[in-house]
């Protein structure tokens, strides 16, 4: 399994291009893998004969993992490592240890071997999810093997080593001078996940959709994000009435000269960013023991598409005029809805902003894009009376913004005043506002 991206750490089968016994060329896609991210073909590494496939179609595995063997052009065809060392094992003499030449130990040997403690390896790679079980647990996780990419410690090795009954103290500790002894404690258990709700029994007329790897990692994902940030949403109304009449005065001649549609979305964008570098803050990231505040603006677009939602991003969005964020946006939404977005459009995001007033919603309240610190929604501006200056009933223009913040990185009082900063830049639009 590839590296399909800086944070993807595993990926799932979704449909073989090739099977067993197929010549293959070097680079000649084998296979679609999905992820949490996008879903790409997997190029053959060289060229020759698919000898076995190793993995299912559906079936999730981590980086690095083997999915299929190729025989290289030339070399004889040889059965996969599985087989080989299985064969290897029962061929063997029972009293006979495995040749010292050996490198390779056979993959049950690998999966029962071990690993070094996190100690021996320096910082502990893992979730803060997994810190906070670890530190309810009372547990030191330098001393919880990992199995993880990269020995991350994930939280069926910290709930393996709970039911290990392994000792959560550091040796170091364990051989200091006993001190004296402190009041019996009790021992706060870790955090366990409530178990699935049971499926509900079908009835006359139901029928089933599969889940698609793409469908599978949203709902993971959005699980994720539900569970690891406390999320707080709050609304602003905003008079687009001025907005709408800029909209519609350039409309016309934008359109003909660039050929993209100018939407409210490069509009709601531009007053977006303008906020972010007056509030900092709303651009950051949770980073477990501190908090990350982003130099750059780089804005995740969300986009539905046929088989769920993809988040494009838009780098260094600050940068861009009003004209330059429609042309922007358009080019990232018209790829993503015809499959043709590249890893690189989907990672690095600092801030998302999203547009289901497109599709006639007026209220929500947004999933975080984790690990992002908060991302905007821009609803359906409805035409409403509304009391305006001397006390006047009026017609207007009105939106609502959508704001859903990690409560961790930011209070309401921050959240507020970010969409106050918005809202102002919003209805100061005009005719004077330039769009290049």
């Amino acid at each position: 399994m590839p590296q399909l991206g800086e944070s993807v750490t595993e990926g799932t089968i979704g449909h073989w291009l090739k099977k067993v016994g197929d010549l293959v060329e070097k680079y000649e896609p084998i296979c679609e893998v999905a992820t949490d991210k996008v879903n790409a073909e997997v190029p053959a590494p060289f060229g020759g004969t698919l000898t076995a496939l190793l993995a299912e179609e559906g079936q999730t595995l981590k980086v690095g993992e083997p999915i299929c063997d190729i025989a290289e052009s030339g070399a004889p065809a040889a059965a996969s490592p599985t087989a080989a060392a299985a064969s290897a094992a029962a061929s063997a003499p029972a009293a006979t240890p495995a040749p010292a030449a050996v490198a390779t130990p056979a993959p049950q040997a690998v999966a029962s071997a071990a690993p070094a403690p996190q100690a021996a390896r320096g910082r502990v790679r893992t979730s803060p999810y997994v810190r906070r079980l670890a530190h309810e647990a009372g547990v030191d996780l330098s001393l919880v093997p990992g199995t993880g990419a990269e020995g991350r410690v994930t939280r069926e090795d910290l709930q393996r080593f709970q039911g290990s009954g392994a000792s959560a103290v550091a040796p170091a500790v364990q051989a200091a001078a006993p001190a004296p002894a402190p009041a019996p404690a009790v021992a706060q258990p870790a955090y366990q996940a409530p178990a699935p709700t049971a499926p509900p029994a079908p009835i006359a007329g139901d029928s089933f959709m599969a889940l698609t790897p793409m469908r599978r990692t949203i709902a993971e994902h959005m699980v994720r994000s539900k569970h690891e940030s406390p999320h707080a949403t709050a609304w602003f109304e905003v008079d687009m009435s001025r907005v709408v009449a800029l909209r519609k005065a350039l409309r016309p001649e934008f359109e003909a000269r660039e050929g993209v549609p100018l939407t409210y979305l490069p509009f709601v964008t531009k007053a977006a960013v303008e906020a972010l570098r007056e509030f900092p803050q709303i651009n950051a990231s949770w980073g477990g023991d501190k908090i990350i505040i982003h130099g750059a603006i780089h804005v995740g677009i969300a986009v539905a598409i046929p088989d769920g939602l993809v988040v494009p991003v838009l780098r260094n969005a600050d940068g861009y005029s009003i004209a330059g964020l429609a042309r922007a946006a358009n080019d990232l939404i018209t790829r993503a809805r015809s499959g043709r977005l590249m890893l690189a459009d989907l990672e690095g995001g600092t801030f998302t902003v999203n547009n289901p007033g497109s599709y006639g919603s007026v209220f929500s309240a947004p999933v975080i894009n984790q690990p992002q610190a908060a991302i905007l929604s821009m609803e359906s501006i409805v035409k409403r009376p509304v009391v305006v200056e001397g006390d006047a009933i009026a017609v207007r223009s009105m939106m609502f913004l959508s704001f859903s913040f990690d409560h961790r990185i930011l209070d309401g009082a921050i959240a507020n005043q970010y969409l106050g900063s918005v809202k102002r830049r919003l209805e100061a639009m005009g005719p004077e506002t330039q769009v290049y």
